[in-house]
């Protein structure tokens, strides 16, 4: 801009001139791409040039050198043919093979492929490709993936691999991305000021670095990567948090737990430690509060406040569901033990449901959810399922939640349109 360094200010339709917008319809721009690669392209999603460029490689593959191979080696080599022939074969049903003289600055070598004899017409003579497969003797190379390239041919070059099938179809498509002049139209989330703190390049230079770079700045690349991901996967989770905690509203369980108070005073045959006891106390303040709560449980303390959690939930006849296996059976007895109300009715509070249960002790269950007689419930993965609807679901202990899937997740959150806490034991 004219003035940089004077003295002068610059307006504001000047400093607007210079400046230079993102355009995102370059990055939908489809892919000049054509037969197999199209097809090949196509199956995963890529569409447009942006859709190329966010596919980053699996893995770095190392160049080689013609003169470094050793007989038996897979290697990445990145050459220029010298002459291109076919040979036809005798065996019925196979095609003609295509051998190629290639070379690199080190010397020559005999690339054979197999089963592709238009390759001869493709790849003439001063063509650039990238050629990955295995060494053999006699200064031949069995081509196992295949593709033009503008890369040079030093030995500390890299070229990449993609997460997915038909990786030969990668470096074809790749270069179309590289021919367009798209990847400075990519979007840039992070603030300058963060990106100069954390030492982080642009989007675009790591976008770019990622498919093209190798070394230092590769892994510069990553790092500018993973540290974006983390940080909008971050603030995401802030925001539906702020969103739960500001809309969301739980059943406040503040009746004083006379049922638990007994059980922790010397119902139990060995002594808390200093982090059950602060968990507990977390956990009962959770209760009692209007907000939605969600607590992971994690070593020694997690069945007992699973245990004194549902023996809560149950005193105050709320509904309550986990896994029905022995200890959770065990869980439950402990609960109601020496409880009046439901010893006065027996077990009439408190039910178990597994995949098993038969039809007609089903049904019972179930209307009995639904009308809120039973104030507990133990079970499998049975109560998740879509005939299964409590009356008001307020507390949820999962014992091993990582059985769960997100589908099973987020059925299990449809029983509750009212927020209400989950207490995931592992």
């Amino acid at each position: 801009m004219a003035g940089f360094a004077g003295d002068g200010v610059a307006s504001r339709e000047a400093l607007l001139a210079t400046a230079r917008w993102p355009r995102p319809s370059r990055l939908a721009q489809p892919l000049a791409l054509k037969g197999k690669v199209a097809e090949a392209a196509e199956s995963l999603g890529l569409r447009s040039v942006g859709d190329l460029l966010e596919y980053t490689p699996r893995a770095r593959r190392e160049g080689r050198t013609v003169a470094a191979l050793s007989v038996g080696e897979t290697a990445t080599v990145v050459v220029a043919v010298r002459s291109i022939t076919q040979r036809p074969v005798r065996r019925r049903g196979m095609r003609p093979i295509v051998e190629a003289t290639v070379a690199d600055e080190t010397g020559p070598m005999v690339a054979t492929f197999f089963n592709q004899p238009w390759l001869a017409r493709r790849y003439a003579p001063g063509t650039r490709l990238v050629l990955h497969g295995k060494y053999e003797a006699r200064n031949r190379f069995r081509v196992a993936s295949h593709a033009r390239t503008d890369e040079t041919t030093r030995a500390e070059r890299m070229s990449p691999t993609t997460p997915r099938p038909r990786d030969h179809e990668y470096p074809a498509a790749r270069a179309d991305a590289r021919g367009a002049p798209a990847i400075c139209e990519l979007y840039e989330p992070l603030p300058a000021r963060l990106r100069t703190r954390e030492r982080l390049p642009e989007r675009a230079a790591a976008i770019e670095a990622l498919h093209f770079g190798a070394g230092d700045e590769l892994e510069a690349a990553r790092r500018r990567l993973a540290f974006e991901e983390l940080l909008l996967l971050q603030l995401a989770l802030l925001l539906r948090r702020e969103r739960r905690s500001g809309e969301a509203r739980a059943v406040a369980l503040d009746a004083p737990p006379a049922l638990s108070a007994r059980w922790l005073d010397g119902g139990l045959p060995f002594s808390l430690t200093g982090e059950q006891q602060a968990a507990i106390a977390e956990i009962a303040l959770e209760l009692a509060g209007s907000v939605p709560a969600q607590r992971l449980l994690m070593g020694r303390s997690q069945r007992q406040d699973g245990r004194r959690a549902s023996r809560d939930a149950a005193r105050r006849r709320i509904g309550c569901t986990g896994r029905a296996d022995g200890a959770h059976r065990d869980a439950r007895r402990a609960a109601l033990r020496d409880d009046p109300a439901p010893a006065r009715a027996g077990a009439g509070h408190a039910g178990t449901m597994t995949g098993s249960t038969p039809g007609a002790r089903r049904g019972e269950i179930l209307a009995r959810l639904g009308s809120g007689e039973l104030a507990m419930i133990v079970g499998t993965h049975a109560l998740i399922e879509e005939s299964v609807r409590f009356r008001n679901l307020a507390l949820v202990v999962i014992d091993e939640q990582h059985r769960f899937g997100v589908r099973q997740r987020a059925a299990l959150d449809a029983k509750a349109p009212a927020a209400w806490l989950r207490m995931s034991c592992t």
